[in-house]
């Protein structure tokens, strides 16, 4: 099974590339992102030896079908999927903020919590929750956008106190936010999932903040199955999650939480393996429907590249 782990790519137009933890952003024009999403896989802030094969289709075609399905609540930046590793789009200057928003108390949440910790982003939290418990009303913990290590936890105030975000363009993304999680906790409820908690990030085009990058993957959001969760809920035990909390666990499992000395297991074949074809149950459940691995040559690169440059010279003045 190919994955792939790595681009570098020459496109009509181009006038930079970023490659992030798991995709690879191609800018065309100042107008265009070409976002590639590889088959890497990240956890606790590292980027892990060995990629997953299907894993970059499965985030690029779950997270197309969600920008589809609230396109008509909020303007995103998406044009096509020129191949099921890729989306093009809109150039937007992005926000340095990204807006986590909670539906249960779980998660770094939770660990927080349970340390005692009752105010997280400058939101005040109810005395004797539990883990696993759904709050009143889902609250919004943003964080800051780091270029290096990780994000910062920060409140509404702070953000607008420091200029950030202005105060007009974060009440339009504070609402943007709501409105897509409730959507998709609709959406997830239709397949019989719960949507627990997921990050959105926004930018900024013509004067408008549009939605950016991925929504709704299991690289971006937490969902619990809602057949059993009440019963699981009430003795206390771990929610049947859909979500990359597994590859976590197993690295946690075995000694690895990217601390000063902890040394990277070996990702053995099968366990990558499993990693895909546990990707690709995430994609049946949350999407509704069958996956078809794109199989079509042997180098994956170069249909990506072949269907890109089509796209492009179609569409490119």
């Amino acid at each position: 099974m190919n994955a792939l782990t790595k681009t570098d790519f020459l496109f009509p137009g181009q006038k930079s590339v970023y490659h992030g933890k798991v995709r690879d952003v191609y800018n065309i024009n100042d107008d265009i992102m070409v976002m590639v999403a590889t088959d890497r896989i990240s956890a606790f802030d590292v980027v892990l030896p060995k990629g997953i094969p299907f894993k970059g289709q499965v985030l690029n075609q779950i997270a197309a079908s969600f920008l589809d399905a609230t396109a008509d609540i909020v303007p995103n930046w998406k044009l096509a999927t020129p191949d099921p590793m890729v989306t093009v789009g809109l150039k937007a200057e992005g926000f340095r903020v990204e807006m986590i928003i909670r539906g249960y108390l779980t998660g770094s949440a939770w660990r927080e919590y349970k340390n005692g910790c009752r105010e997280l982003c400058g939101v005040k939290l109810p005395d004797g929750m539990r883990e696993n418990e759904r709050f009143p009303e889902p609250i919004i913990t943003p964080t800051t956008k780091a270029d290096e290590g990780h994000d910062e936890n920060i409140s509404k105030e702070e953000i607008i106190r420091q200029g950030i975000v202005s105060a007009e363009d974060y009440e339009v993304m504070e609402r943007y936010t709501r409105a897509l999680f409730q959507r998709g906790t609709e959406i997830a409820a239709k397949k019989g999932l719960i949507l627990v908690d997921t990050k959105y990030e926004f930018g900024k085009r013509d004067g408008k903040v549009i939605l950016i990058d991925e929504i709704h993957t299991p690289d971006s959001s937490r969902y619990f199955y809602a057949d059993g969760y009440e019963e699981k809920f009430e003795k206390g035990e771990a929610q049947r999650q859909l979500s990359k909390e597994f590859v976590r666990q197993w690295l946690i499992d075995h000694n690895f939480m990217n601390r000063p000395g902890d040394v990277m297991p070996e990702l053995t074949d099968a366990f990558v393996e499993s990693i895909s074809d546990r990707y690709i149950e995430l994609y049946e459940h949350i999407v509704g429907e069958k996956f078809l691995k794109e199989t079509s040559g042997d180098d994956v690169a170069a249909r990506i590249e072949k269907n890109v440059a089509s796209w492009l010279s179609t569409h490119q003045s």
